[in-house]
């Protein structure tokens, strides 16, 4: 969060990057973010765009001691989407919803200003959520009603429960956690078991995911959906680092904001990754398919849209290299130039 009062001070990764006089594609491949005593982040954990504080971070590059930042909740801190979720008690898919009410979008603004992520101040949303209709102050869900933790949490506490336990059973997550079995808690556990089947597999070339699985000492009736999971997963790290590399090169020439990309599966089966654009541009965004390369897309909120099987077509989209797999210079040109490009992909 941006503590009440340090709005001016929040930085960019690129800004970041720039102030160390570093490009951002070196940056945030070396990652010195990551480095011990370096400032974390005062972006939650689960933002794509991250955020430092740039007086800790002046002060820790010229070898000063880094200032403490306040400890205490304040109204006027600002709250990203996931941080302004969890303080309504709600997952951030239902913030989605929740922002646009006009006694919450009143307050948002965008950090940095124009071009930056949406954050609203704590206060604001403490007050929409003691007008909430409801039984008692904040309203909601009766108790019982569903998952009794915030959907952000989920994850990271069955992860705590895995780990302490491999061979832990849905029933036993849900009743702990006071989720659902289905499909919360079954949904998280194949998640979470294929993520570490993934890494073992990664640390251990010579493995098969069938074989961490078992490594692991997951219960066999699980080894199907979580290597189903890990084998997706493996998939995505091999696409990441390509479509970051795109990225970057697309945040260094000032045509998209800088991000941390994730690459998602879709319904059928097919990587998709999306790249937010500048203001400037004439498109919201970038879109990469494994199936058809790099197309522009005529939406920021949804710019992969849903999987219908076919490539999307339509008002504002358009196919810009016959290479599924371009180099940064060939993507850039064929961006600036409205002239090239198609309405649909090349076979």
């Amino acid at each position: 969060m941006i503590h009440a009062g340090r709005r001016k001070y929040a930085q960019t990764m690129e800004a970041l990057a720039t102030a160390i006089g570093m490009p951002l594609g070196t940056f945030r491949n070396t990652k010195p973010f990551e480095r011990e005593g370096h400032p974390a982040p005062i972006s939650s954990p689960g933002a794509r765009v991250f955020l430092w504080d740039s007086q800790q971070t002046k002060a820790y590059w010229n070898g000063k001691d880094v200032p403490e930042l306040p400890d205490v909740d304040d109204d006027k801190d600002l709250l990203d989407r996931h941080e302004a979720a969890a303080e309504l008690g709600v997952a951030p898919a239902s913030w989605n919803k929740y922002k646009h009410d006009p006694r919450l979008s009143k307050h948002i603004v965008l950090v940095p200003e124009k071009t930056g992520t949406e954050h609203v101040p704590r206060g604001a949303v403490r007050e929409f959520k003691e007008s909430r209709p409801g039984r008692g102050a904040g309203g909601g869900r009766r108790e019982g009603s569903g998952d009794m933790i915030p959907r952000d949490e989920i994850l990271p506490r069955i992860a705590e429960l895995l780990d302490a336990e491999p061979t832990i059973t849905v029933k036993t997550v849900a009743e702990a956690l006071g989720i659902a079995e289905f499909p919360t808690a079954q949904a998280g556990l194949a998640q979470l078991r294929g993520r570490r089947i993934a890494d073992l597999v990664e640390a251990t070339p010579h493995l098969t995911p069938k074989q961490a699985a078992e490594d692991l000492r997951y219960p066999t009736p699980t080894h199907r959906g979580a290597v189903a999971h890990a084998e997706n997963e493996l998939r995505s790290r091999q696409a990441r680092p390509y479509v970051q590399q795109m990225a970057d090169a697309l945040g260094e020439a000032g045509v998209a904001e800088p991000v941390q990309v994730e690459v998602r599966q879709l319904a059928g089966g097919s990587l998709a990754a999306a790249v937010p654009l500048a203001p400037t541009q004439d498109a919201p965004a970038l879109v990469w398919d494994e199936r058809y390369g790099w197309r522009t897309a005529n939406s920021r909120r949804h710019p992969i849209g849903k999987d219908t099987g076919v490539a999307p077509e339509g008002d504002g989209i358009r196919y810009l290299c016959g290479s599924r797999t371009p180099e940064p210079a060939d993507l850039l040109e064929a961006l600036g130039d409205r002239r090239r490009g198609s309405m649909r992909p090349k076979a």
